[in-house]
């Protein structure tokens, strides 16, 4: 029996320590893995359409971790809560902002942090919060989806029933126009024919009158020599005669002034002398006009008899 408790008492020390051991490796992998990872938290404001547990982190496109969680915020349904699990080493600063992004075409979203400047603090020591929060930035996908929906707005407005009336209205004018412009094809050909010999008759006339110009310039260069030689001769006897005639009024400067003097005095009373006697003639001319023959031999004319 004592053989037998002894038996009992080792096995139950054993499997204590080997639960014992079990336990201590459980917590020393549990504290080796929190040591490793940091948790964060991002709050998006926007749809996150293909995101899921599981789905990537990267920080300017390097994998440093992936989401352990999603729900939506129980006091603003508005918003999308996403749980991060990220390396330790990760150098998370207080500028660093997440966003939703696309690693290829045809891929599912992932979550992109950028920025991070080397002077910001990291944000596992400035927060105060349990899990730090990283800021959110608007993604490409959003303005990308809000584009879209603006421009299929906008094909809205542009697609109505009148504005497509109006265009079925434009088209059908547009191909009467067509039509008449169709028919009016031999007058529209005969009026280019026109326009194409009317230009080349101006082309003609142009080449004429250029002709004419390089023959009138070409006579003028040949004729300027000559006059000029005339107007240099020319101004040459001016002025010759304007020297003599300052020598003639040189010469005669006395007698000039002379005339001036007295001649011009004595001007007044033969002007007056000259009026008198042309009132005179003017007198006589008078009187030879209404009896020459009395006038002329100291007689009146006789009067003429009138019976009464």
């Amino acid at each position: 029996m004592e053989t037998r408790a002894n038996f009992v008492l080792i096995g139950v020390f054993t499997l204590l320590s080997a639960l014992s051991l079990l336990g201590f490796g459980l917590w020393a992998a549990k504290f080796s893995s929190e040591r490793n990872w940091q948790l964060y938290q991002v709050v998006f404001t926007e749809a996150v359409t293909g995101l899921s547990v599981g789905s990537p982190v990267q920080y300017n496109g390097i994998a440093v971790g992936s989401i352990t969680d999603l729900e939506l915020d129980p006091h603003d349904p508005r918003k999308v809560i996403a749980q991060l699990r990220l390396n330790a080493s990760t150098p998370v600063k207080t500028d660093t902002q997440a966003k939703l992004a696309i690693s290829s075409l045809t891929g599912p979203p992932i979550i992109q942090l950028t920025g991070g400047s080397p002077q910001a603090p990291r944000l596992v020591d400035s927060s105060r919060q349990a899990v730090p929060q990283i800021t959110t930035a608007p993604s490409a996908l959003q303005n990308i989806s809000a584009t879209a929906n603006r421009i299929v707005e906008r094909m809205d407005q542009i697609l109505s029933d009148a504005n497509v009336a109006s265009i079925s209205t434009t088209l059908q004018h547009l191909e009467t126009i067509s039509g008449n412009l169709a028919s009016r094809d031999q007058g529209t050909q005969a009026l280019l024919i026109s326009a194409r010999d009317a230009a080349r008759k101006l082309e003609t006339t142009l080449d004429t009158t250029n002709t004419a110009i390089g023959r009138l310039d070409r006579d003028l260069v040949q004729q300027l020599p000559p006059l000029l030689d005339k107007l240099d001769t020319t101004l040459t006897k001016l002025d010759s005669a304007a020297g003599n005639a300052d020598g003639i009024l040189g010469e005669n400067r006395a007698a000039i002034n002379s005339f001036a003097n007295e001649g011009l005095g004595q001007l007044g009373p033969t002007l007056t002398e000259l009026r008198g006697l042309i009132g005179d003639l003017r007198q006589v001319t008078e009187r030879l006009e209404n009896n020459p023959a009395g006038y002329l031999m100291g007689r009146e004319t006789p009067k003429e008899f009138d019976p009464q």
